[in-house]
Parts: structure tokens; C-alpha cells; sequence
């Protein structure tokens, strides 16, 4: 029989235990182990069986046992030392406010945009990658005292869970989440009721939504949510799931995520006071909507400033920072144009946006484009004037995806930039490992994170792999307790699952391996040579064991077959003891896995993993790297802190290149890998492997921070963005002045030509030394010196006459002619041997833009 209602009675406390509420409502317990502590200590048997999970816990604990704890003078005062510790980390100074406070520009407040946020396993709001980064931006946010506001949607079914049918198939369920059983609540108005925001779609009634905050210690998460009584079955089945449904449901949930994100935010900040943003953060597409209402605002709406479409457009650009997470174009994604249209038409969400101007922003009018869709990431391109990705090696490889943008520009000017990924060490990090450094007198909370990391050099050795062990022990029994759970519900009778008392070995060299089933990633790779691979799990007196987990997409049958030949193998009894896949992937099995890891694999398809920042989780538990230098390990493998595996770039035959780098990653693990891990001295410690221990720590330890990479989004993004939104937005006189410069520059620059340049003053033997004068004759049309910047490009050149290792040096204009024809000149000087060239060039020249690029023209000769 079915319940027609279902909904969570929340407990009432007795007053001495109020604090339990304070906690358990701020989502900084999942990462304070000292409040974790706390609710362990309420009832043990309970914070396991509700997979510690706060407030399931004090729902299910007896009456009794609270008015136990209520004269607990004990707990009382770890109680209160816990909530103490809460208020001042809410309100103390920290890394921001000490920025505010030495006179420094930042901006008044951060929206950040995205379609899932990973905080934790209690919170199923995420899928993968994408929503661990996002939710790991806001704990650092939260911890350097950043004033950003989360925005999100609150998915009635989160992501699947993945279940194992006895072939070993992928099988998903969606239970249905109640957001009263959740550590979230609903935003009201003064008068007590909900506030809500709503959505006009043209043909039909409005969208209505309402609000939940999730409070990320001190960052504000909003959560929309269409699952309301008086909506109609398809607008309350918008937030059903993530990733889930056709085009149509993608594109109203990605509507109610821009759109209604920023009318969220907008009634957030009236309801409570809380500073209104300055800057809009939007992490990937998904959220590129938003530049669409922000124009809307400043057009059409009641009591805005009523400007037109080109100056709205600049206000908001200036303001906006784009995040590019893929590395291939299947990951964008892309809209039928006509569905645009419907959508966008007259009575549409945006009114005062028009249809053709929402339609030219998603356009691939480009070289290779495809005219017939609407492109979400170009759009977020051309409503965000700065833009990056998740490492270096992904700004290039985005550089080179997008560069249709900006056709008339070299790979490396396309305005994108690079900021590699971060990983939350405290939600992350062992206590264990946390207190070794503690041990030595390090401050986990200090702002010298290199100091901290450092202090691995005085832990003893023994000490070290000691803790590693009761880390690969912890891991050794979460596993079987999976393993045991998986095959029951593949249908194995638990007379016949004695052997999983001793799969996996705390003493055996541990590799684990957990990834989205995406064919790029190469779940299988490992599986190129199964006789190799059975020896190297069975060796003698080396062996290996491997920890296996990760989720394929519902509709993805060809990762749902890599994760089927992966529990085909697993499941053979001469080796299922030394290899396991774990289903269910998520927070709560990864805090265990990353720290009783030893080694972390990654074979990626190079150059596929935009960052990959699961090796850096490892990395931060004293884990060493096995990897294909993609993602952030090419940026920061150094040849000590781990192995890099050999690629077969250029190798067209996909079979022929995963055989090859198949058997480098086999020669690595059984000439390199184990033998290090092995090599134990008098002690039973392996030397040269605790070394490579602490230079993982202290060479990559304040590199993969979290903290580090909100630092360098505020310095290098925020902070820019927000400067340009205060010349831009005074008084809009500003964005007004812009647009109607770049209409001019656009329509003039058909007039621009590099007439004529030459140079002297070099012998037909030039030496290092010498200085070369340059004159540029140049054809501005009806435009101005003071539009342009004319600038020598210079450097060496190869045998095709292109240019590299390039410097740029603007010319000053000297002469001028009649027709709008100018001389410019300038000098370098030959600071180098070998081969030089140069060339001349005309850029359009402001000083509110924020690239060289960004109008995509340029004049050559």
C-alpha cells in the first residue's frame, strides 16, 4: 500500500540540547571532526546505521537517551566547546576580511553558479567531478571568509544509485528525497511565508519554484525546488533528477537554474540583508541563462535603469566569469535552435532580450560549426568577459576547442585562462594524517599551508607507515562490508560469501581507481592484458590489490559494459581477493578510499581529463601518484611524488595505443611500483617509499588546496571582474561608452590595413645587441589612434616563418596623413641569437577590456 503523503517529523530537543540543532543545520559538521565527535558520541550504533548523518540522527535517537545527555555535564561541555568553536568560525576574521581590512579591493559579494554541488554523501546533489569541485569551492569559500552565495537546484531524486544485477550489469534506483529529511531549510518572507520565484514560458502557466538555503559553514547554498502543489506535473518533475530527460526537460531545468537563479539571489539578499553580487561566477554552461536575465534586469524590469540591449550586454559581461570543464565537445551542451526559439519568443522568460540576440549568443557562426544548434558553453563565452580551465593543460586544450571564437588570433591569445582545480583538504584529509602534522607542532588552520605540509619531514618513518596501514585497514573492512552488501543484492546467499572475510589485505600494496564509466577515462585499460595483470595481483612476494568504484551514465550502455568487464573479472575466485569494485560510488565511500590507497591510478585518454582532482585527494593522504601526465599531473609531476605512465600520442589506432600504454602502466607497476613498496628496511618500513611520501606532501600539499585556487579565482577573476562592474555600472555611463565604442570599432575596422612597414638600423649581419628601428604605415579608415593598439610582434621563427616565443611591443604613432593614414614606430633590441622575426599588427585598444582578443578582430599585413 502507497502513502499519498510522505514527509519527516523533525525532533524537538531539550533545551540543554539545542546546540545539536545549531550544528547539525550548518553543514561545516561534514567537515569538523571535532562536531562529528559529537554526534557519535549521542549514539554510536546509530551515527553508523544512519550513515552519519546528523539530522537522521537525532530523529532516530530515543527520548530517553536525550534527556540522558541533557545531564551529561561531560558532553555538555564538549556540546558547548563544539558550538563555541561554530560561532567563531561564522564570524571571525579570516583570510578575506584580513584582505578588507589592509585596504585591498575585493568584491562586495560572489555568485557561483552550478548544476550539482558535491558537500556531502547526506546531500545527494551531485554526480560526479563537476559537483565535488563546485561544493568543494564553497568550503574554502566558507573557510578564507569568502563572501560568495551558492546557486543550485534541489533534485527530488539526486543522481542515481547504482546497484550490480549477478551479470554484473549496472542497475539504477532514484529514491525519492524529502527535503525535510535534509540539512537544508526553506528561505520565508518577513510574514512567514515561503518565498518562491517564478518563470514565464510562453503557451503555459508560469514556473513557480520555491527556495532552500543550505548553509555551507559561512557560505549560503540556494537550492531551487518545482516540486510544489499548485505547479503542473511537468514543470514539478523539472528538478526530478540530475542529468535526466530529453532536451525540453534539460532546457527548462537549465532556465530555472540561470533565469531563476538570479531571481533567488535577488530575493536572498532582500529577505536577509546579505550584500548583493558583485561578480557571477558561472561553473560550466549549465547556468549560462543567467547573462540573459541580468540583461533583462537592466532593460525591462520595474525599477531598473531601463538601458538598451548593448550597454545591459556590457554591464554584464564585465561582471561574469565562464568555467569550462570539458575537454571534448560531446560535454557541451547544445540546444536545437528552434527549441530556443519557442522558448524565447514573445511572452518568454527574458522579455526585453531579444529572440535573434539570444540566438546569436549560442550561435557556432564559426569555421566547423553547426548552424542548426545553440551552443550553451559559446554562449557563456560571449556573456563572460573572463573565462578559464580547470588546469593548464585544459586552458590549451579549451584555447584550441573555442578558438573558432576568435579565428583572427593565435592559439595561445584566445582569452582563455587557466586555473587549476583545488581539492577541500578537511573534508578530505584523515584526521589521522592531519594529526601527524598536528604532532609536530603544524597549524592545520594557518594561512602558511607550505609549513604545514612541511612538517611531513618530521614525522619518523615508522611512525608514517604505521598510520598508512590503520588507513589501508579502515579502507580493507568499509570495503567488505560493500562487497558483502553487492552481492547479496546480486542474490548470493550469505552462506556462500565467506571469502569476503579475507578479500583485500592491509598489508598488500593497495591501487585504487575510481572514475566516471566515461570511455575516455579508460576504466578497462588496466584489463588489456588479464594473464599480466592476474600475475601481478598474485605475485609472491609482491602482490598488488586493486579497489575499483565509479558510476556510468543510465543511458550509457558502452560504460555500463566496461563497468560489467571489470566485476566479470573481479569475480573470479582465483583473484576476486585481490580485486573488488565497489558500487555506489560517492562521498561516503571515497573518505575512506582515498586514504588507505597507496597508489592512485589514472589512465585518462590524454589530453581528456580536464583536471582529474581525485589523485590530488590521494596525494593530500600521503598517496602517490600512477598516472598519464594529463589534467593537473602534468602540470605538477615532478618525477619524485610519483609515476608518470607513457603515452603513445600520435598513434592512431585506439586498440594499438591502449596495448602500448597498457603494458607501460603493467612495466611500471611491477618494475618500479611494487618493488619500492617492498624494499623494507630492518624495521619493516620501506625507506625509499616514505620518502616519496613526504615529497608528495610537501611538493603537492599547498599546490591542490581548495583554499589555493579560491585565492587565485579571487585575484585573478573576482577581484579584475569586480573593478571592471564599478567602472562599467557607476552610473552605466560607463557600459554605455563601451558598447558604443565597440559598435564603432566593429563597424569601422573594415577600414583598418597595414599598409607598408620597414625597418633598419641592423647590418645583413645582425648581433645580439643590436637595436632595430621599425616604421608601420597605417590605414585607420574612420577610426582613431586612440582605438588601436599598433604592436610589434616579435621572436624566433621557424622554418615556416611562423613566429614563436613571441614578445609584443607597441609602436607610438609619429605622422599623420590625410585619409586617416598614421605612421607608427618603435625599436627593439636583439636580445637573443638564432632566428628572429617579426610582423606588425593592429588590435583594438581599451582600457575596459580585459583581452587583446576579445573583439576578435585584427589587422595584419
Amino acid at each position: 500500500m502507497r502513502a499519498i503523503r510522505r514527509f519527516t517529523v523533525r525532533p524537538v530537543l531539550p533545551p540543554a540540547l539545542a546546540a545539536l540543532g545549531d550544528l547539525a543545520g550548518n553543514l561545516r559538521w561534514s567537515w569538523d571532526s571535532a562536531a562529528q565527535d559529537v554526534f557519535e558520541y549521542v549514539d554510536p550504533t546509530l551515527w553508523e546505521s544512519t550513515g552519519r548523518d546528523p539530522v537522521k540522527l537525532l530523529g532516530a535517537v530515543g527520548r530517553s537517551r536525550l534527556e540522558e545527555l541533557a545531564s551529561d555535564a561531560a558532553f555538555l561541555e564538549r556540546l558547548g566547546a563544539a558550538r563555541a568553536d561554530l560561532e567563531r568560525y561564522l564570524t571571525g576574521e579570516r583570510w578575506w576580511q584580513r584582505r578588507q581590512a589592509a585596504g585591498e579591493d575585493t568584491p562586495n559579494a560572489i555568485a557561483y553558479f552550478s548544476p550539482e554541488f558535491g558537500i556531502t554523501a547526506v546531500l545527494p546533489q551531485y554526480s560526479g567531478g563537476l559537483g565535488i569541485l563546485a561544493g568543494d569551492h564553497l568550503k574554502a569559500a566558507s573557510d578564507l571568509g569568502v563572501p560568495i552565495i551558492g546557486v543550485g537546484l534541489l533534485y527530488r531524486h539526486g543522481y542515481f544509485k547504482q546497484a550490480l544485477s549477478r551479470e554484473g550489469w549496472q542497475q539504477e534506483s532514484y529514491p525519492v528525497l524529502d527535503p525535510d529529511g535534509l540539512p537544508i531549510s526553506l528561505l520565508r518572507e518577513e510574514n512567514g511565508e515561503r518565498a518562491t520565484i517564478s518563470i514565464a514560458v510562453p503557451g503555459g502557466p508560469d514556473i513557480e519554484a520555491r527556495i532552500f538555503v543550505a548553509s555551507v559553514g559561512r557560505v549560503p547554498l540556494l537550492m531551487l525546488d518545482t516540486d510544489l502543489e499548485n505547479n503542473p506535473e511537468t514543470y514539478r518533475d523539472i528538478t526530478d533528477r540530475l542529468y535526466g530527460g530529453n532536451s525540453e526537460h534539460r532546457l527548462r531545468q537549465e532556465l530555472l537554474l540561470g533565469v531563476g537563479g538570479v531571481r533567488a539571489i535577488r530575493a536572498f539578499c532582500r529577505i536577509t540583508g546579505h550584500a548583493a553580487p558583485e561578480v557571477f561566477h558561472t561553473n560550466e554552461g549549465h547556468a549560462g541563462f543567467l547573462g540573459l536575465e541580468r540583461i533583462r534586469e537592466l532593460t525591462v524590469a520595474e525599477g531598473g535603469p531601463k538601458l538598451d540591449f548593448d550597454t545591459a550586454l556590457e554591464v554584464g559581461r564585465g561582471s561574469t566569469v565562464f568555467t569550462t570543464h570539458t575537454p571534448v565537445p560531446a560535454g557541451i551542451d547544445r540546444f536545437p535552435r528552434t527549441l530556443i526559439e519557442q522558448y524565447f519568443g514573445d511572452a518568454g522568460p527574458t522579455p526585453g532580450v531579444p529572440v535573434d540576440r539570444v540566438l546569436a549568443l549560442g550561435a557556432e557562426d564559426y569555421e566547423s560549426g553547426d548552424a542548426s544548434v545553440f551552443n550553451m558553453a559559446v554562449m557563456g563565452f560571449r556573456l563572460a568577459q573572463r573565462a578559464n580551465g580547470v588546469s593548464q593543460l585544459h586552458g590549451h586544450v579549451s584555447r584550441g576547442m573555442f578558438r573558432g571564437l576568435w579565428p583572427a588570433f593565435d592559439e595561445a591569445e584566445v582569452p582563455i585562462t587557466s586555473i587549476t582545480n583545488g581539492v577541500h583538504a578537511p573534508t578530505w584529509v584523515a584526521r589521522e594524517v592531519v594529526e601527524l602534522a598536528v604532532g609536530q607542532g603544524a597549524d592545520p588552520e594557518g594561512d602558511d599551508t607550505t609549513a604545514f605540509w612541511a612538517a611531513a619531514d618530521k614525522v619518523p618513518g615508522a611512525e608514517m607507515w604505521s598510520t598508512k596501514r590503520q588507513l589501508r585497514e579502515r579502507l580493507v573492512k568499509d570495503a567488505r562490508k560493500r562487497l558483502a552488501r553487492s552481492w547479496e543484492k546480486r542474490g548470493a546467499a550469505r552462506a556462500e560469501l565467506g571469502w569476503i572475510e579475507s578479500a583485500l589485505d592491509p598489508d598488500v600494496l593497495t591501487i585504487g581507481f575510481a572514475r566516471r564509466a566515461a570511455s575516455y577515462k579508460r576504466l578497462t585499460l588496466m584489463m588489456r592484458d588479464p594473464a599480466r595483470l592476474k600475475r601481478l595481483l598474485l605475485h609472491p612476494e609482491r602482490p598488488i590489490q586493486l579497489v575499483i568504484a565509479g558510476k556510468a551514465h543510465p543511458a550509457d550502455d558502452g560504460g555500463k559494459k566496461l563497468i560489467q568487464d571489470i566485476v566479470r573479472l573481479s569475480d573470479d575466485p582465483e583473484i576476486r581477493h585481490r580485486i573488488v569494485f565497489l558500487p555506489n560510488y560517492d562521498i561516503a565511500m571515497a573518505q575512506p578510499l582515498y586514504p588507505g590507497c597507496d597508489v592512485w591510478l589514472n589512465n585518462p585518454l590524454r589530453p581528456y581529463e580536464a583536471c582529474g582532482t581525485s589523485g590530488m585527494k590521494a596525494a593530500l593522504n600521503g598517496g602517490l601518484n600512477l598516472s598519464v601526465l594529463d589534467g593537473w599531473w602534468d602540470e605538477w609531476y615532478d618525477g619524485n611524488n610519483g609515476w608518470a605512465i607513457p603515452t603513445a600520442d600520435g598513434v592512431e589506432d585506439v586498440d594499438h595505443r591502449d596495448d602500448l600504454e597498457a603494458d607501460a602502466l603493467y612495466d611500471l607497476i611491477e618494475n618500479e611500483v611494487a618493488p619500492r613498496f617492498y624494499d623494507l628496511d630492518a624495521e619493516g618500513v620501506p625507506t625509499r617509499w616514505i620518502e616519496m611520501t613526504r615529497h608528495t606532501l610537501k611538493s603537492l600539499g599547498p599546490k591542490v588546496l581548495a583554499t589555493r585556487m579560491v585565492r587565485d579565482y579571487v585575484r585573478q577573476l573576482y577581484t579584475p571582474a569586480a573593478l571592471t562592474a564599478r567602472a562599467l555600472n557607476s552610473d552605466y555611463a560607463g557600459a554605455a561608452e563601451l558598447a558604443a565604442w565597440k559598435k564603432k570599432v566593429k563597424g569601422g575596422w573594415s577600414g583598418v590595413r597595414v599598409e607598408h612597414v620597414e625597418s633598419s638600423g641592423v647590418s645583413d649581419a645582425p648581433e645580439v645587441g643590436d637595436q632595430m628601428s621599425v616604421r608601420a604605415f597605417i590605414a585607420l579608415g574612420e577610426l582613431s589612434p586612440d582605438d588601436v593598439d599598433v604592436q610589434l610582434v616579435h621572436g624566433r621563427s621557424n622554418g615556416e616563418d611562423e613566429l614563436t616565443e613571441t614578445t609584443v611591443d607597441s609602436l607610438r604613432v609619429v605622422e599623420t596623413y590625410d585619409g586617416g593614414r598614421y605612421r607608427f614606430d618603435g625599436d627593439v633590441v636583439l636580445d637573443h641569437s638564432g632566428s628572429f622575426g617579426y610582423t606588425v599588427r593592429v588590435v583594438p585598444r581599451n582600457n575596459l577590456l580585459a583581452s587583446t582578443a576579445e573583439l576578435g578582430v585584427v589587422a595584419l599585413p
